[in-house]
């Protein structure tokens, strides 16, 4: 899905897989082979590309024809890979571009973002298990199981899990990541 939609985007705009390539700073082989959806794209190259297009990343998974009812089932979801040595994260919604819920299972040492990051969003995250390490506009958060953290996502952030254990949650962004 992704990849017909980037493909699109590029075609509406006149550019060559090369110029695009060149401009969001990914390879063409990477970007040829998101397009045929050979390969998921990280979440770096979906930020580069969608500041290329001016849109959020939710809207390059915009699908006009999405079903108003959409039941998300393990296995079947779109995984966003994280930077090296960062989380992945499950995305549980579907291209309707309006609200984004996504789920992940942060391992010991892993983190969203080596640094942090801001957008203009609502943000909350979940933690069903586990500890994690919320750093928000320069504060340290210990968010635990069962407890929450809602923010404004102008504030530069990220998340880490300094633990010995597995940390599982659910992150909402409203609206989603441009």
């Amino acid at each position: 899905m992704i990849g017909k939609r980037l493909h699109d985007l590029r075609v509406a705009r006149g550019l060559s897989l090369r110029k695009l390539a060149e401009i969001a700073s990914v390879s063409p082989t990477l970007l040829s082979q998101v397009e045929r959806d050979v390969t998921e794209p990280s979440l770096t190259t979906l930020r580069s590309l969608s500041a290329v297009f001016g849109e959020s990343m939710s809207a390059l998974f915009a699908d006009p024809q999405a079903p108003s009812v959409w039941l998300s089932r393990p296995g079947e979801r779109l995984t966003l890979m994280g930077p090296k040595g960062g989380v992945s994260y499950e995305r549980l919604t579907r291209g309707n571009g309006q609200m984004e819920v996504l789920r992940a299972v942060f391992a010991p040492g892993q983190f969203s973002a080596e640094d942090p990051l801001r957008h203009p969003s609502l943000e909350c995250v979940y933690v069903i298990s586990g500890t994690l390490t919320a750093e928000i506009g320069g504060t340290t958060y210990a968010v635990n199981a069962g407890e929450s953290i809602t923010f404004d996502a102008q504030q530069p952030h990220r998340y880490t899990n300094q633990g010995d254990s597995d940390a599982e949650v659910i992150v909402s962004v409203t609206p989603p990541v441009p």
